[in-house]
This record gives structure tokens, C-alpha cells and sequence, in this order.
């Protein structure tokens, strides 16, 4: 990967909507060598697709928690069940498994704190293999969905 590479992904990461003919110009390339070099961008997996971002307030979904889950045992039967189970709860909008304790933290989104309630009751305490959860409301955001560095 080059320079001129490292120009295309910074462009997109800022404006994935942009038609080949507008990349190009931006990376002062003509249109058929930049679109060869986008498409082996996303042949060799460094784009991995492309999305909206949308807005969680304006959805209704303003209420942010991170919950942090500790297991009761890490074996592979358990993670596997609890992973998976994970993955079927939409307002589960980012699941990461961590080294020590706790053993993963879910970032989710809700309509309000009542909706939170029942989630957190109904549905992350029942989550297979859960000792404990716990969790923490996010009172702003400072850095978001930031580009990756590319220098």
C-alpha cells in the first residue's frame, strides 16, 4: 500500500458516497487507475464494506449505556452460547471480549432509561454463562466512530 492509497481510504473513511470520478479528482488520479486501486482495496480486505452512519437520537435511541459482563467460567462451550446469544440482541451495538476482569463490555442503546431496564432485566442478566453485569451510563461522547489513522 502506498501514498496514494493511503489518500483513497482517508477519503472515503470521509465521504463513502463519493462517485469514482469524484475520488479520483481528489486524489489527483484519473478515474480508471483509481477505480483499479479501489477494487483491489476491497479485494485484499483492507475495505471491508461500505455504510450510512445514522443517528442514534434521531431514531429515538438517545440512551447509551456500557455494560460490562463478567463470566462465570471462560470455557469454549460458554463463550461460544454467550457470544452468540450476543449477537441476536439489535441494541447490542458493540460487543468486545477483554482481557482480565470484566470479561467483555456491550455498548447498547435504548429509547430511554425504563426500556434499559427491561433489557438489562430480561435479557443481559439471562445471557448464557453471566456471573455478574454491571453498567454505567455514557454522558457524552468525545471521540466517535473516528477514521483510522492512515499516516
Amino acid at each position: 500500500m502506498d501514498a496514494i492509497d493511503r489518500k483513497i481510504l482517508a477519503e472515503l473513511q470521509r465521504d463513502g458516497r463519493q462517485t469514482i470520478t469524484e475520488l479520483a479528482e481528489r486524489v489527483q488520479l484519473s478515474v480508471s487507475p483509481c477505480h483499479r486501486r479501489l477494487r483491489e482495496l476491497e479485494r485484499s480486505g483492507v475495505i471491508t464494506g461500505y455504510r450510512a452512519t445514522l443517528s442514534p437520537e434521531a431514531l429515538g435511541l438517545g440512551f447509551e449505556t456500557l455494560v460490562f459482563v463478567t463470566m462465570r467460567e471462560a470455557t469454549r462451550f460458554s463463550i461460544m452460547a454467550f457470544e452468540e446469544a450476543v449477537i441476536e440482541i439489535p441494541n447490542i451495538t458493540l460487543a468486545q471480549r477483554l482481557f482480565g476482569d470484566p470479561d467483555y463490555l456491550l455498548r447498547v442503546v435504548t429509547v430511554d432509561l425504563p426500556h434499559f431496564q427491561r433489557l438489562y432485566d430480561e435479557q443481559l442478566t439471562a445471557l448464557p454463562g453471566v456471573q455478574r453485569v454491571s453498567s454505567t451510563l455514557v454522558m457524552r461522547k468525545v471521540v466517535d466512530d473516528r477514521p483510522l489513522p492512515l499516516g
